[in-house]
C-alpha cells in the first residue's frame, strides 16, 4: 500500500506583504531616531515598538519567502487539479467577523482524490458544488486553491 500524502494548503503571497513586514521591522527604530534626533518623548514608545514589532516583522518577512518558494515550486512540479466545495459551515473568527469553515473534494491526475477544510472570511462567491481550479503536488503535498 503506498504512504498517504499529508497535504499542506498555501495560498498566493499577495502583493505588499513585504512592504508589511519592513514597515514592522522600521517603524520602531524611526521613533526611536525620532526621539533622538528632535527631543520628542516618544522613546519608550519607541523601545517598545523596536522590541515587538522587529522581530515579528522578520518573522513575517521569512514567512513571506517560505510562501514565495512553495508558490513556485508548485507552479513548476504541481498538476492542474479541481477543488468541489462539499460543504459550507459559518463562524465566527472573534465574535465580530464571519468566517466559513469551506469542505473541499480535491481531485485531479497523479494522486488520489482527498477531503480537507479551509477556514477562511466570508466570501458571497462560494457555493455547495462550486468547482474552483487548483494546483497540486503529490511529491511535496502541497496544493493550492484559486479564488
Amino acid at each position: 500500500m503506498a504512504e498517504e500524502i499529508r497535504w499542506t494548503r498555501i495560498s498566493r503571497a499577495g502583493l505588499g506583504q513585504y512592504e508589511i513586514a519592513a514597515l514592522m521591522c522600521l517603524c520602531g527604530p524611526v521613533m526611536l531616531g525620532f526621539a533622538l534626533f528632535t527631543g520628542a518623548e516618544l522613546l519608550v514608545i519607541g523601545i517598545v515598538f523596536t522590541v515587538v514589532f522587529l522581530p515579528l516583522g522578520l518573522a513575517f518577512w521569512f514567512q513571506t519567502g517560505a510562501e514565495r518558494e512553495q508558490n513556485r515550486r508548485l507552479d513548476d512540479a504541481g498538476v492542474p487539479a479541481s477543488a468541489e466545495v462539499t460543504d459550507l459551515t459559518d463562524f465566527d473568527w472573534d465574535g465580530e467577523t464571519p468566517g466559513v469553515e469551506v469542505e473541499l473534494r480535491v481531485s485531479g491526475t497523479g494522486f488520489r482524490t482527498f477531503d480537507t477544510t479551509w477556514r477562511r472570511t466570508r466570501d458571497v462567491s462560494l457555493w455547495v458544488g462550486q468547482r474552483l481550479p487548483a494546483r497540486a503536488d503529490p511529491s511535496s503535498g502541497l496544493f493550492r486553491v484559486e479564488i
